[in-house]
Parts: C-alpha cells; sequence; structure tokens
C-alpha cells in the first residue's frame, strides 16, 4: 500500500524547496577581507619604502643607484611573494604537518651556513644573510615561519606529556636553545626573541604546566638579562636607551632612537605631507628598513601611525580566531600554527613599534609587510598563505566537506 502524506507540494513549493537545496552556500571560498588587508599593509609599506629611500642616492654609499631602486626592488618582492604565497596556498595543512620537523632541520643547516666565513655575507659588522644572487636569503626569517610549524607538530606529537618537563618541554628547549646558538653567533637577538616567543606561545596555548612555563619565563627573563650584561655592545645600548638625550648618547648609541622621536615629534596629528619628511634626509639611518614607522609618523602624523597599528591588529586577532575555529572542529594542529602565526606578526610588530618609539631599546627587526627587504615580504606572504589555508580548510569541514 502506498505511503499517503498528510500534505503535498505544490509546485511553486517543490520548486523554492529545490532552489534553497541547490543555491550556493554565502560562505566565502576564502577570507578576502585577510588578503585585502595584506596587500594594503604591502602597499602602503611599497609608498613610504620609496619616500624613505629617495634620497639615498645623494649618499656616497648609494651614488650609483636610481631615485627608484628600492621602489622596484621591494614592487617585484611583493609580486614574487605573491606568486609564492598562491603556490603555498595549494598546499594543505596536513602536508606540512608531515613535512615540519625536516624543515625545521633543513634551517637549522642553513643557518650553520651562514656563519661559514666566504659563504655567509656579512653587512653592517653581522653575518645573517646568504647570497643568492638576485637576493640574499636571511635564514633567521625563515626560521621564524618553520618555528611555528615545528612548534605546533611537537606541541600535537607530545600533547600527553605537556606536563612533564622531561618530554614535554625539554626536547622543545633543546631544540630553540640550538637556534639560539646559530643566532646570537651572528648575532641576531631580535630574531632569537620571537622565535622564543612563537615557541613558548605555542607550548602555553598547547597546554604545559603553568608553573613549569612561570618558571621556565623568569629563567628566559635571566638569560636575556645576562646576554646584555655581559656583551659590552649591548650593554651600552641598553644604557643609551635609558638616556638617549644625554649628549653623548645622542650623537652615539642613541643616536638613531633621538632621530626617531623627532620624526614622531615633527609629525604631530597629521604629519608633514607626504614625502615631507626631514629625518629622511640622511639623518635617519634605515629609514626605509627598521625605522619605517617613524618615516610614515613624520609624514602622516598619528593618523597614519593607528591606522597601521589597526590594520595588524586586525591581522593578528584574526589569526587567532581562524586558530579558535580549528581547534573546534579537531584541527588541533592547524589551530596551534594560526595562532602561532599570529604571535610571530603581533610579536615582531610590537618590538618594531615599540623600539620606533622609544618603548624598546634598539633592535634590528623590520616592520612585517612593510619594510624594505625581499626575505621578510616573502616569508611574511608564506605564513600568512598557510594562515589563509587554515581558514579555507576550515570553511570546507564546516560545509561538512573533506580538504
Amino acid at each position: 500500500m502506498a505511503l499517503q502524506l498528510p500534505f503535498k507540494f505544490s509546485g511553486s513549493s517543490a520548486d523554492a524547496l529545490t532552489s534553497t537545496r541547490t543555491r550556493a552556500s554565502r560562505m566565502m571560498e576564502y577570507d578576502q577581507p585577510l588578503v585585502w588587508v595584506t596587500v594594503l599593509l604591502m602597499l602602503f609599506g611599497m609608498v613610504m619604502v620609496y619616500s624613505a629611500s629617495i634620497s639615498l642616492v645623494d649618499s656616497p654609499k648609494f651614488a650609483n643607484y636610481t631615485n627608484t631602486y628600492f621602489l622596484k626592488r621591494q614592487a617585484i618582492f611583493i609580486a614574487v611573494s605573491l606568486l609564492v604565497g598562491l603556490v603555498v596556498f595549494r598546499i594543505r595543512i596536513a602536508a606540512w604537518q608531515r613535512l615540519a620537523p625536516y624543515l625545521f632541520v633543513a634551517t637549522l643547516a642553513l643557518l650553520v651556513l651562514v656563519l661559514i666565513p666566504g659563504v655567509g655575507v656579512v653587512v653592517n659588522g653581522a653575518r645573517r644573510w646568504l647570497s643568492l644572487k638576485v637576493l640574499n636569503l636571511q635564514p633567521s626569517e625563515l626560521m621564524k615561519v618553520v618555528a611555528v610549524l615545528y612548534a605546533a607538530d611537537f606541541t600535537v606529537r607530545k600533547q600527553e606529556y605537556m606536563h612533564k618537563l622531561t618530554k614535554g618541554f625539554m626536547p622543545m628547549a633543546g631544540a630553540i636553545g640550538l637556534v639560539g646558538l646559530l643566532l646570537l653567533l651572528e648575532p641576531d637577538l631580535g630574531a632569537f626573541g620571537v622565535i622564543v616567543c612563537i615557541a613558548m606561545g605555542i607550548l602555553f596555548l598547547g597546554g604545559i604546566n603553568l608553573i613549569w612555563f612561570g618558571g621556565i619565563g623568569a629563567l628566559l627573563v635571566m638569560i636575556f638579562t645576562a646576554i646584555i650584561a655581559l656583551s659590552p655592545f649591548r650593554r651600552a645600548r641598553m644604557f643609551a636607551y635609558l638616556d638617549p638625550w644625554e649628549e653623548g648618547n645622542s650623537l652615539d648609541k642613541a643616536y638613531q632612537l633621538t632621530h626617531s622621536l623627532i620624526a614622531f615629534g615633527r609629525g604631530e596629528f597629521f604629519g608633514v605631507g607626504l614625502g615631507g619628511s626631514v629625518e629622511k634626509l640622511h639623518y635617519l639611518p634605515e629609514a626605509h628598513t627598521d625605522f619605517l614607522l617613524a618615516v610614515i609618523g613624520e609624514e602622516l602624523g598619528l593618523a597614519g601611525v593607528l591606522v597601521v597599528i589597526v590594520m595588524f591588529y586586525w591581522l593578528v586577532k584574526r589569526a587567532f580566531d581562524i586558530g579558535r575555529q580549528a581547534i573546534a572542529i579537531d584541527q588541533t594542529f592547524a589551530g596551534l600554527a594560526a595562532k602561532g602565526i599570529g604571535i610571530w606578526i603581533g610579536v615582531q610588530t610590537f618590538i618594531n613599534m615599540g623600539v620606533n618609539l622609544g618603548l624598546l631599546p634598539t633592535k634590528g627587526l623590520t616592520l612585517p609587510l612593510m619594510s624594505y627587504g625581499g626575505t621578510g615580504v616573502l616569508i611574511n606572504c608564506v605564513g600568512l598563505a598557510i594562515l589563509l589555508r587554515i581558514d579555507y580548510e576550515n570553511r570546507v569541514m564546516m560545509r561538512g566537506g573533506r580538504p
């Protein structure tokens, strides 16, 4: 006997139900705001790099360069970084998890190569680069994104041992300690600080014992203090930071800091106008790299600086939101990696801005996505492409599909 339904669909109702079932989901395929904020930061940075570097050709050091030399190279860096980002976006997160230990070992090998005389490139007394002819590769930048992947993979593999010191923390401490030793030989204390923050942050999010975490944090503070105290150069820079306006300091170790503060002071609320900076006229060293924010502050004022801060804040917050979504659907590695990328971008941005504003001692860290430099922009784009892929796989899984 045929089953009799207590109701039946009219023609229009059936069509409406079919249309509802076949209508495409309104959920975006990928996080378009994340892409646009990233691109806007890079383009804004390119404009400011051009403004900050346009007068460098007047210096004997850059006499053979053209006014647009740094602009053209930064544009090429951005274009190549975006293409690499597209390729990275196509790689599944599971593949990154499998490759994480091997990438870590390979990057350690690059850090060793940097220290070999005749192989590593020395710039301003620091041996941090490997020459690839078209650009200089900085392995310490590569280690930042690799540290995110390695720490996230380690935390997932050792989840049951996170409350134990010997199995949950010591192996990671040994790995990061080896990285730190190689970075201090370059020397690159700033990169070491960022990598330590990445590793500690991911271990904390992964559930490491809070008592051990607090003790380890105190130990790290003591280690960094000892490094500064035992290094005459770093110790002198610290004393100069504490009293930058003293005549001897302002003409020596605190020279960059005092001119950075002068730049912010000249900019006031709305700046002196794009291209109108005086400090970039050979007063403020490294204006197009480490101290780009000071030029933004002088030319675009507090308003321009706040725009940059808000965009970076949104970027970091979005990374943590994506990580939270991944963990909620049991993608722990992806979630920790996303939050690790947020920690990396957030910590490096905070240190760079703190140095520019005189809140922290001078360190050679660039402003992510914005400062001049091929390796920095490229690795930032790789990290954000991985973040975008995590978000993409979250969306696919929330629809019931498989990444």
